[in-house]
């Protein structure tokens, strides 16, 4: 079934992943199966090591599965090589890390237009690459701090910019690892608030890894994993089913604690 099927932005099928080898080989993932429909909000949760961020990994590209399938946003990974793999990551997904990943040595606008480095024939003029930062930055809230590095900035500041690169080139998915994780509580309910409204107004998906539930109880969907499985909530949506986006609205995501 092609990956956007049923408005099915990623499928997964039967997904193992293992590191090392011999006697030090540990198995992360032991047959995960998987879809995320256009406009979801879901999380992902499990304690540490359970297996959740080399799965959003795999689904962004980050990472590469032993065995199984993997569809994402139209794409099969199998046969779509570097290059195409590059520019879908690129272009059509957002990536939010618990750490930022921010350069220390460029200002808060350059940071955000770094995608416009690597898009296939530039992202157009550099006139149009920095008004497009400079309206990323001010859909969340910064920019009037363009012209100030990282270190300047409080952790909540610096996820907001992270937030700003990810949406530059205006992605379909976003994929989030523990986003408030290095966040105090009223910082970290400011910035699920902001994917709130980035997919409220946007309609971009986004799968959130967590192990707070206080963030992943007002997801749309969660799915539990643990020991590398999927133990709780409806991973697989076959045709015929129900979409959840199609019989409510995406729940308000606002987060009252804290990732770690």
């Amino acid at each position: 079934m092609p990956a956007e099927s049923h408005n099915t932005v990623v499928r997964l099928r039967d997904i193992h992943k293992a590191y090392g080898s011999g006697a030090a080989r540990t198995e992360v993932l032991r047959g995960v199966s998987l879809d995320i429909r256009a406009g979801e909000v879901v999380a992902l949760v499990g304690q540490s090591g359970s297996g959740k961020s080399t799965l959003l990994n795999i689904v962004g590209g980050l990472d590469t599965a032993e065995q199984g399938s993997v569809e994402v946003l139209g794409t099969d990974y199998a046969a779509a090589g570097d290059e195409r793999l590059s520019r879908l990551r690129n272009d059509r997904i957002g990536f939010v890390f618990q750490s930022f990943n921010l350069l220390d040595h460029l200002t808060c606008l350059s940071n955000v237009v770094l995608p416009g480095s690597f898009a296939r024939g530039h992202a157009g003029s550099r006139k149009a690459v920095k008004e497009r930062g400079l309206e990323v930055l001010g859909r969340v809230g910064l920019a009037e701090l363009a012209a100030r590095r990282p270190s300047e900035l409080s952790g909540g500041q610096k996820q907001r910019v992270a937030i700003a690169r990810a949406l530059f080139h205006r992605p379909q998915l976003l994929l989030c690892d523990e986003p408030t994780g290095n966040l105090d509580t009223e910082t970290g309910r400011e910035v699920i608030d902001l994917f709130t409204d980035i997919n409220r107004d946007d309609g971009v998906t986004l799968l959130i890894v967590t192990h707070e539930e206080r963030v992943s109880n007002t997801a749309g969907r969660v799915i539990r994993i643990a020991d590398g499985l999927i133990v709780e909530g409806e991973a697989v949506l076959e045709p015929g089913e129900s979409d959840p986006a199609d019989e409510a609205p995406a729940r308000p995501v606002k987060a009252e604690g804290r990732s770690a």
